[in-house]
């Protein structure tokens, strides 16, 4: 089993060199992943630290674990397995899909009197 923990609350401007380096004062860190926006490519504040082992992941975990990072009081606990969502339809062809709702009234476009 992989001892991956999620740490939530980091600051925007937080790197994974950064985020090793903290980890590894109790521990032997195997991995750092810092979550971006696909289109900004900016942090979105949560991460994921692989310890290489159990003991060195619960000794992050009581280290860590709602302590100052940076200037924000960080989460550190034992990550879950992503749950599988329904894949999204919608609808349309390939596309954005949906009505055209919404447009134009009731009234003529003409100037002048209603």
């Amino acid at each position: 089993m992989e001892n991956k923990l999620f740490i939530g609350s980091l600051p925007f401007q937080t790197t994974e060199e950064e985020l090793q380096a903290h980890f590894n004062q109790v521990g032997t860190v195997s991995s750092v992943t810092i979550i971006k926006d696909r289109l900004s490519g900016r942090s979105k504040g949560f991460g994921f630290v692989v310890m290489e082992n159990a003991e060195d992941m619960q000794s992050a975990i009581d280290a860590f674990d709602g302590k100052d990072f940076n200037g924000r009081d960080i989460v550190v606990n034992v990550a879950r397995p992503r749950e599988e969502r329904p894949r999204r339809n919608f609808g349309g062809r390939g596309g954005g899909g949906g009505g055209r709702g919404g447009y134009g009234g009731g009234r003529p476009r003409q100037g002048g009197g209603y």
